[in-house]
C-alpha cells in the first residue's frame, strides 16, 4: 500500500503506465488530497446575492441539525473556495452569521456553530413576520387555500425536524 493513501502499491516491474499512475497519486488522488466538503448545499439563483443564499443556507442546515452547536463551521478561505465565491463575500457570509448569533468565534479553535439562542413565542413570531407576509401575499397571488398552504408548511416543518436523542418521530 502507498503510505499516502488506500490503493494497492505497484512493486516490481513498473511498467511506464504505473509509473505514471504511481507518481500522479499525490496531485489526483482524493484519498491524499481530499477537500474540506461544505456541510450545505447552495443552488445558486439569478437575482438574489449569492451572500443571501449561503446564509439561508448556513442557517437551514443549523436549524435542520446538518450542524449542530459545536461544529467547526468553514473558514472564509475554504467556503470562497468550496463555493467558488469571493472571499470578500465568504466573509461577509460568516460575519453575518456572527452577527445572528448563529456562529462563534473561539480564540484557538476557530469559527464554531453557536447553541442556538433561546427566546419567547413572541420574539420569534416578530422575526417571522415580514416572511410569513411575503408569503401569504404570495401564496394568494397564485390562488393557493390556506389548507394546502398549512400542509405544505408541515411538511417542510417535518422534514427540516429532528427528533430529541432517544425518541423517534
Amino acid at each position: 500500500m502507498n503510505r499516502r493513501c488506500r490503493r494497492p502499491r505497484v512493486e516490481a516491474g513498473l511498467n511506464f503506465e504505473e509509473l505514471l499512475d504511481e507518481l500522479s497519486c499525490a496531485h489526483m488522488c482524493t484519498m491524499c488530497n481530499s477537500t474540506h466538503v461544505i456541510p450545505f448545499r447552495l443552488t445558486f439563483r439569478p437575482g438574489i446575492p449569492i451572500s443571501e443564499q449561503a446564509v439561508y443556507a448556513a442557517t437551514r442546515a443549523i436549524v435542520a441539525g446538518q450542524l449542530r452547536a459545536g461544529d467547526s463551521f468553514p473558514s472564509v478561505r475554504t467556503l470562497s473556495r468550496e463555493l467558488k465565491i469571493n472571499p470578500n463575500t465568504a466573509h461577509k457570509v460568516i460575519a453575518q452569521l456572527l452577527n445572528d448569533g448563529l456562529l462563534e468565534s473561539r480564540p484557538g479553535i476557530g469559527t464554531v456553530v453557536a447553541e442556538l439562542p433561546g427566546s419567547t413565542a413572541t420574539q420569534r413570531t416578530d422575526l417571522l413576520g415580514q416572511q410569513i407576509e411575503e408569503l401569504v401575499v404570495e401564496a394568494k397571488r397564485l390562488s393557493i387555500d390556506l389548507d394546502d398552504m398549512t400542509s405544505a408548511i408541515s411538511r417542510h416543518w417535518n422534514r427540516l425536524s429532528i427528533p430529541p436523542s432517544g425518541e423517534s418521530k
